[in-house]
């Protein structure tokens, strides 16, 4: 029998672990900044902190950088013509759509859901099915005479993941949410964002710490693990990001100052590297990015990162695996596991230091 090949993060079997499954977070902690972090430094043991012990660990000219993405109560429960419940996950509105009506959707049951059905959502809510698309999803077209955006706060619900395993509750409306949210978009919350609280980012102000909001809208894919073994045949999904000129500004003045760049989530860090320069500065713009990361993956313009713990054999795992060391992520999630941290949206933080 040949001898087993050592785990070096170069296949997708690498990044698999096994987690209890009482260690899935189910509701966010009591306090936003209450949640615990572990934090892996370049060398040496990991630490354990809460998380609002975070201020300590950036220095005066630093600048965090967060994705300032909205969650939409993107879930739409209803009953098809025969009364069957149906389900429509409203994933983004079609380029060539004029009045915010016509999306692209996940429909659940796919193949019942078929061009030509019709979901009966309230009474001033239907969607209908227009087309079906290469990946599966749909085209739908919401029939109401409200707007997209009194429709879906009326009858929408919030897009929980599916590991949560519960209904959206009203909670939920406020703690699946980053309190500095502005720009609508998103079918999943930049988790790692839910744990910072106005203090804590008023605290992080009066150390000198600067702040730069950048936006990436979540897409469904985040939820997907990796199906192939190669990471170089995996076909990684598109999400739409936006850098402005005042956020690049911000960004360049802090490193050209010595700062270093935190990025709050892999979020902000595809969005950084996607609009990085060779020397590490980065450029104001907007577009669709595929970017994926993973090791021997060079980082350009992010040095520290803040996350939360992430699925076995995602694209998520080889990003942070990137920044903190294959082999250091592992054992510190090993770690996590034997201490009973709380894992995925609602769970603990990481926090991944930057190289000295």
């Amino acid at each position: 029998m040949a001898a087993a090949r050592p785990s070096d993060g170069s296949s997708v079997a690498d990044y698999d672990y096994d987690l209890p499954t009482g260690l899935v977070a189910k509701y966010p902690a009591a306090r936003r900044d209450g949640s615990r972090l572990l934090v892996l430094p370049p060398q040496g043991a990991v630490e354990h902190r809460r998380f609002s012990d975070v201020v300590d660990l950036f220095e005066r000219g630093d600048v965090l950088v967060v994705n300032e993405s909205m969650v939409f109560p993107a879930r739409l429960l209803g009953r098809k013509a025969t009364g069957a419940e149906a389900e429509i996950l409203l994933l983004r509105p079609t380029p060539d759509d004029s009045d915010g009506l016509v999306w692209e959707a996940l429909a659940r049951p796919g193949r019942k859901l078929r061009p030509g059905s019709t979901v009966i959502v309230g009474d001033d809510l239907e969607v209908e099915i227009l087309d079906s698309t290469p990946t599966g999803s749909r085209v739908v077209r919401l029939v109401t005479d409200l707007t997209s955006e009194e429709a879906l706060e009326r009858h929408g619900q919030v897009p929980l993941p599916p590991y949560i395993d519960r209904r959206p509750e009203p909670l939920d409306r406020e703690r699946y949410q980053t309190v500095y949210a502005r720009e609508r978009g998103s079918v999943a919350a930049p988790t790692a964002g839910l744990h910072f609280t106005y203090d804590l980012l008023d605290r992080l102000e009066a150390k000198g710490v600067g702040r730069a909001a950048v936006t990436l809208h979540v897409g469904i894919g985040t939820f997907r693990p990796v199906e192939v073994d190669d990471p170089n045949d995996h076909e990684m999904h598109s999400e739409w990001y936006s850098v402005s000129e005042q956020a690049a500004e911000a960004i360049n003045a802090a490193r050209a100052d010595g700062g270093r760049v935190w990025a709050v989530g892999t979020t902000a860090v595809r969005t950084l590297e996607t609009v990085a320069r060779a020397d590490g500065s980065v450029c104001a713009g907007a577009g669709e990015t595929e970017l994926f990361i993973r090791p021997p993956y060079v980082f350009k313009a992010v040095d520290g990162l803040i996350t939360n713990f992430h699925l076995p054999r995602s694209t998520l795992l080889m990003l942070v695996a990137s920044l903190g060391g294959y082999h250091r992520t592992r054992t510190a999630y090993a770690e996590a596991v034997a201490q009973r941290y709380r894992f995925y949206s609602y769970g603990d933080a990481m926090a991944v230091l930057p190289r000295l």
